[in-house]
C-alpha cells in the first residue's frame, strides 16, 4: 500500500478477471479521524494488515457489482465494518455478504462523502465525491468513467451496459469539480489516479462521451 495525498492509501494492483490479465484493479483507504473508510475492495492479505496498522476500518463503499468477492466478507468479519452498496444491486452484493447500508439517490455520509448514482456501466454504478479536509477533492468514479493506457478517457460501456443512462450519468459528473480522479480499474495498470483542472475534467468527460458515440455508432 502506498500513500497518496496525506489521507489517501492505494493498495496494491490486483488481476482479478483471469480472461483480462491487462485489467488491474485497486482500493484506495481514506484516513479519517472519526473511522477509515475504503473505496472499492481488494484481496490482499497484506493490505488488510496495512489497513489495521492505520487504524482499522469504519466503511467499506463498493461502486459497482463487479467488486463483489469473497474479500468483502473477510474484510468485514477482521474489521467489523460496515458495507455499502446501491440498493440496486444489493442481490448481487448479498452473494459475498449483505450489505449493512444501502442508498438509492445522492445523499451525504459522514459529514463529507456525497454519494452520486450514476447508473449505465450497471445498473447500481456509484461514484463518490470526497472533499477532504487537506485541500483536494476526490472523485471515486469506479468503472463509470476511467484512463485508458494511451491517456484517453472512457466511459465503461461494454455490451451489458445501459448507454443511455450512462450518457446521462457522465452528463451529471461533468457538473462537478473534482481536483483528483480516482478509478477502480486501470488498464495495464496505468493511469488509476489524475489530478484535473476544471477545463481538463471538462474535457475529460466529453472525450468518454464522445468514444461512447463512436462505439454506438459502429
Amino acid at each position: 500500500m502506498k500513500q497518496i495525498y496525506p489521507d489517501l492509501w492505494q493498495t496494491a494492483p490486483e488481476q482479478p478477471v483471469a480472461e483480462a490479465p491487462s485489467l488491474v484493479t485497486h482500493a484506495f483507504l481514506l484516513t479519517r479521524e472519526d473511522g477509515n473508510v475504503l473505496f472499492y475492495s481488494s484481496g490482499h492479505t497484506a493490505e488488510h494488515r496495512r489497513i489495521a496498522e492505520l487504524g482499522g476500518l469504519r466503511r467499506q463503499y463498493l461502486s459497482h457489482q463487479d467488486e463483489v468477492g469473497p474479500a468483502l466478507a473477510e474484510i468485514k468479519e477482521k474489521f467489523g465494518s460496515e458495507l455499502v452498496s446501491h440498493g440496486a444491486e444489493k442481490q448481487e452484493v448479498g452473494k459475498a455478504v449483505a450489505p449493512d447500508r444501502t442508498f438509492d439517490a445522492r445523499e451525504t455520509h459522514l459529514g463529507n462523502i456525497e454519494i452520486i448514482p450514476t447508473p449505465g456501466h450497471t445498473r447500481g454504478s456509484t461514484c463518490y465525491l470526497v472533499r477532504s479536509p487537506h485541500g483536494k477533492t476526490y472523485l471515486f468514479t469506479g468503472d463509470t468513467l476511467f484512463m485508458d493506457s494511451n491517456g484517453r478517457w472512457q466511459a465503461g460501456l461494454l455490451p451489458f451496459s445501459d448507454a443511455a443512462k450512462l450518457r446521462s450519468s457522465l452528463e451529471l459528473l461533468r457538473t462537478l469539480t473534482p481536483d483528483v480522479v480516482i478509478s477502480s480499474a486501470a488498464p495495464d495498470g496505468k493511469h488509476p489516479v489524475n489530478e484535473v483542472t476544471p477545463q481538463d475534467w471538462r474535457a475529460a468527460v466529453g472525450d468518454a462521451l464522445e468514444g461512447m458515440q463512436e462505439k454506438v455508432s459502429a
